[in-house]
């Protein structure tokens, strides 16, 4: 008998070649690309005041189109190529080199091609969501410069220390399933680091900056969340069990985080705060992250309570009495809802993680041990040992991102300053773009006044009947 036309070995159907896994991965990736274009687009472009919308959903397609050139060019090779230090590989343009692409990649059963692209969309989204740190005030020139720059000496060293099969901290055991550490607490500590240097947004802006459009705001954040789904379960490189059980996790522990967030707003503040609620599920997909296809549901309601709770408290009352991050204008709180809640979730990941869905994911290796199911095996040295990494993990993210930031921004500033002058952020989006999100009426008038509006038409007939 013969194999059907689709199981048949042929040059475009290598043996290697697993297709579910290929169509499965591909799907991911996509997912993860729309959650930069158009979710955080249109989510940056609505949570804004009305004058930063162009700007800042402009910001995001920038460094879309922007990391990807560069991720072919050399990113990729210095992410996850061959080891030119411990925690850097060796710039190349192999994501150019057809024979390669078209090979079996490091990971999964399916073409380099389809590993590039995969990693690139999580590339992509790291200082995109740096930039929620910097809205409303850095110059798009600067923020040219500083895209590529960033991606070259700081993602892709944690990146290949964290997830290349030869980093030092993926071969020491830090465990971070799908980028607690390498994308939320990277652009969190980025974004704050960032945010320091640029400098603040005018006074006007910093105490009354309402969204333009909390129903797109809500839109993007849907984007953000539905994408999740391909950024956890992509994680894996393979349809298997694991990407089912991450994709469940994921969405337990945001539901659960944006009701602990929601119940604490109105507990403290009276209402039901809908950006509140969009933080609250935010600070739940990047606590989930790095322990998504490694922790059972329950955990992953534990996790979803905390990153509720505990990233709102360092939100809403931490970062309110503490001197130095008053001084810092993190436009979207990014320090917070990426920084701290991966972190939190990479402690939790060594706290909580089960060792079957462990060998699942890192093999038979037995490192990978949970501290509280390290404790109930006896072997609580190897629990707090791996605890003991995770924090390794987070100092070390850390140290690059607070350093290679500042030494990025300091050099751009050489060239070019990083903050627009005070008479183009009285104006916003017109001044820097030539172009308005909503050419209907100006800030501070109101329908009725408008040219649109009743009191246009009732003064134009006035001087109609006068004429």
């Amino acid at each position: 008998m013969s194999l059907p036309s689709s199981l048949t070995i042929s040059e475009a159907s290598p043996e290697w070649l697993n297709k579910g896994d290929n169509s499965w991965q591909l799907t991911a990736a996509a997912m993860v690309g729309l959650q930069s274009v158009p979710g955080l687009v249109i989510l940056y472009g609505s949570i804004v005041k009305k004058k930063w919308a162009v700007n800042s959903a402009f910001m995001a397609l920038y460094a879309f189109s922007a990391v990807l050139v560069c991720w072919c060019l050399w990113g990729f090779s210095m992410a996850f190529g061959e080891e030119m230090l411990p925690f850097w590989g060796r710039p190349s343009a192999v994501a150019l080199d057809q024979a390669q692409l078209l090979a079996p990649g490091f990971a999964g059963m399916y073409p380099a091609a389809t590993l590039v692209f995969f990693q690139f969309v999580f590339a992509a989204i790291t200082p995109i969501l740096i930039a929620g740190s910097l809205l409303g005030r850095m110059n798009f020139k600067a923020w040219m410069l500083f895209v590529p720059l960033w991606l070259t000496f700081s993602y892709t060293v944690g990146a290949f220390s964290l997830w290349s099969p030869n980093g030092f901290l993926f071969k020491a055991g830090v465990m971070d399933f799908a980028g607690g550490y390498v994308i939320h607490l990277s652009s969190g500590v980025a974004g704050l680091t960032a945010a320091y240097w640029v400098g603040p947004r005018i006074g006007k802006d910093k105490e009354r900056f309402p969204p333009n459009n909390i129903l797109l705001t809500l839109a993007g954040a849907g984007l953000l969340w539905m994408g999740w789904t391909g950024f956890n379960g992509g994680a894996p490189y393979s349809a298997n069990i694991d990407a089912s059980i991450a994709i469940l996790n994921t969405h337990l522990c945001t539901a659960t985080s944006l009701l602990m967030w929601l119940c604490l707003d109105m507990f403290v503040f009276t209402k039901p705060s809908v950006i509140g609620a969009v933080q609250g599920m935010i600070t739940g997909l990047v606590c989930i992250t790095p322990a998504a296809g490694l922790v059972q549901p329950w955990a992953a309601i534990l996790m979803g309570l905390l990153s509720g709770s505990i990233p709102w408290f360092t939100m809403m009352i931490l970062h309110k009495r503490t001197p130095f991050l008053r001084t810092i204008d993190d436009t979207l709180a990014v320090f917070h809802t990426h920084g701290v809640a991966g972190s939190l979730g990479g402690i939790l990941t060594g706290v909580l993680s089960e060792p079957r869905l462990n060998r699942l994911f890192f093999g038979d290796d037995p490192r990978y041990v949970s501290l509280a199911y390290a404790i109930k095996d006896g072997r609580a040295s190897a629990g707090f040992r791996q605890v003991g990494m995770q924090l390794a993990g987070i100092a070390f993210v850390l140290a690059v991102n607070v350093v290679v930031t500042s030494v990025i921004c300091l050099l751009i500033r050489l060239l070019v300053p990083l903050r627009l002058t005070e008479e183009k952020m009285l104006v916003g989006d017109d001044a820097i773009h030539g172009e308005d999100a909503y050419a209907v009426w100006a800030d501070g008038e109101t329908y009725d006044k408008s040219v649109h509006g009743l009191e246009y038409f009732a003064a134009k007939s006035a001087d109609c009947e006068m004429a």
